[in-house]
């Protein structure tokens, strides 16, 4: 018997309070900032968010950003199979689903979930308008492990905004449950957004937006190489992509079972 599909995306947590159990990364500071950033996109940024990756007239200052993220979506998409099916993809962060599209396309089983249930919902009224009907779209923490096993994770621009430990934490909670890839992106520390971030802070925390915590390349291979979980995981791929305002690094995690080719060894 075929698995029964969930089309209608499952409710998120709240985003009043997060209870200490709530979450599956051991870090208070992560479940406080979990809960910043989906009642940030799910309230305040919404609007903004779909006109951005939509066809939408957007500012000068968008348009540069909107562009990068296009180019870093199809940086990480390439570096997967351009046939997936029979493979189990997580799109950690989905936002309004773009990839989650590309992927199911593409013949992979996806599930998609992001801690905004509005964005959810209009990834799923997206994805229907162009005839896919098979995204197991959910709102919720991307690190569940009731959602099962993958194949592939891509989490782009969704692990920015975390500490740098407890971006390390998540991916080390992710890897037990993923065969062969984890794509995803960090924001490339630069004096520019070290300063912005330390101005930010001076703001009252109504007024600020969930903030991107910078993260230089040297610091992050080694948070890498400290987490014991990851022992068997090795950054395999990464690539700079700068756009006007948007500034990210794409970053292929790949399982030491796979070969320079990403086939399966023995």
């Amino acid at each position: 018997m075929a698995p029964t599909v969930n089309n209608s995306p499952t409710p998120g947590p709240s985003f009043e309070g997060t209870p200490l159990g709530g979450s599956h990364a051991a870090s208070v500071s992560y479940r406080e900032r979990r809960a910043w950033i989906g009642e940030y996109f799910d309230r305040t940024a919404a609007d903004a968010w779909k006109a951005l990756t939509s066809d939408a007239p957007v500012s000068r200052v968008r348009a540069t950003v909107r562009a990068g993220r296009d180019r870093m979506r199809h940086t990480l998409l390439t570096w997967l199979p351009p046939d997936l099916h029979g493979k189990r993809v997580l799109d950690a962060g989905c936002g309004t689903g773009t990839a989650s599209i590309e992927l199911a396309q593409r013949g992979a089983e996806v599930v998609a979930i992001d801690l905004s249930p509005t964005l959810v919902q209009h990834a799923q009224e997206r994805a229907e308008e162009v005839g896919i009907d098979d995204i197991d779209f959910r709102s919720g923490d991307m690190l569940d492990p009731s959602l099962g096993h993958f194949d592939y994770v891509v989490a782009m621009d969704s692990i920015i905004h975390y500490e740098l430990e407890d971006m390390v934490k998540a991916l080390a909670t992710l890897a037990p449950r993923v065969n062969e890839r984890m794509l995803i992106t960090v924001a490339p520390r630069t004096p520019m957004l070290t300063v912005m971030r330390a101005v930010g802070k001076l703001f009252p925390r109504s007024d600020r937006s969930p903030s991107i915590v910078p993260v230089s390349e040297n610091a992050f291979r080694k948070a890498l190489a400290a987490e014991p979980v990851l022992d068997s995981w090795g950054m395999v791929g990464t690539r700079l992509i700068e756009s006007g305002f948007y500034r990210s690094m794409a970053i292929n995690l790949q399982h030491a079972t796979l070969g320079a080719h990403g086939t399966r060894r023995g």
